[in-house]
């Protein structure tokens, strides 16, 4: 079902800009350059992380290689997407005179929703994994996060490609599992924190309000038509906005989840000395 929805729409993105986001208006060389050279910015990121989190597994107890793992696959799949943004992106205008204007091959922006419908989920299960929370809880807050972030994306979807009125009620569908979302961040996995060590805490605390500060950007960017924003402004603001919310919320997010599972190495090297201990830096 939530498959359905969200690549029943391809259809509608292939046939127009995008949608209110991308007007199809005329860009300056400024606007059209800002825009480029944030999705080049994002590509190197999730590149360059992919390669340091994979990497950095070895550095970690066996516990907390799961979500390395996970947050690897995060910024591979998210680069992979932003290259094909990029791509996209190129071949939807021409320079004309000074001006950059439709070239007649849609912007596809559905490279973004197919992202993140494999990467919402991803990231919410990292923010578990890195924990090592017994099976039975690790599985209920697993299942509750990844349903409700397949489902508030499969849901803005539909606003996305869609005229105003649309957007702005399958924005505010979207909303609800993304309020339940934040309601297991704060209330159940609090629960869940009070055997972690004072330090991991701290920084559990500091990944969640990342997640929401993040999280955040997405709606205030998908908001922006809304505002009453048209022609250029919205469509850099729209693409600006996402690709800023996605490097927070993917390589900035999964370097919390690493320095998590280092410090939850340490302590449990601490409380275990006869363990093989965790290497910290290469040729210790």
């Amino acid at each position: 079902m939530i498959l359905a929805i969200v690549f029943g729409g391809l259809a509608a993105a292939q046939t127009s800009v995008g949608g209110p986001d991308q007007s199809g208006a005329a860009l300056t060389p400024g606007q059209f350059n800002t825009v480029y050279n944030f999705f080049s910015f994002a590509i190197a990121a999730m590149g360059a992380s992919a390669v340091f989190f994979f990497l950095a597994r070895s550095q970690v107890a066996a516990p907390y290689r799961l979500a390395l793992l996970i947050t690897g696959l995060v910024v591979t799949i998210a680069g992979y997407h932003y290259f094909r943004i990029f791509n996209s992106w190129e071949a939807a205008y021409v320079l004309q005179g000074t001006q950059y204007v439709p070239s007649g091959e849609p912007f596809n922006d559905a490279y973004r929703y197919v992202d993140w419908l494999l990467t919402v989920p991803l990231l919410l299960l990292e923010a578990v994994a890195v924990l090592a929370l017994p099976s039975a809880q690790a599985r209920s807050l697993a299942w509750k996060l990844v349903l409700a972030s397949a489902l508030m994306i499969a849901l803005g979807y539909p606003g996305e490609v869609g005229n105003m009125t649309e957007r702005f009620w399958w924005g505010l569908a979207s909303t609800v599992p993304f309020v339940y979302i934040l309601y297991v961040l704060w209330v159940d996995l609090a629960r869940s924190l009070e055997r972690q060590p004072a330090e991991v805490r701290v920084y559990v605390r500091n990944m969640r309000l990342l997640l929401l500060a993040s999280w955040g950007v997405y709606p205030i960017a998908y908001a922006l038509p809304l505002l009453g924003i048209t022609g250029a402004s919205v469509t850099v603001g729209v693409q600006v906005g996402y690709t800023i919310a996605d490097v927070l919320a993917k390589p900035i997010f999964g370097l919390l989840v690493f320095t998590i599972a280092m410090l939850k190495s340490q302590q449990d090297t601490a409380l275990n000395p006869d363990a093989v201990p965790v290497k910290v830096a290469a040729g210790d």
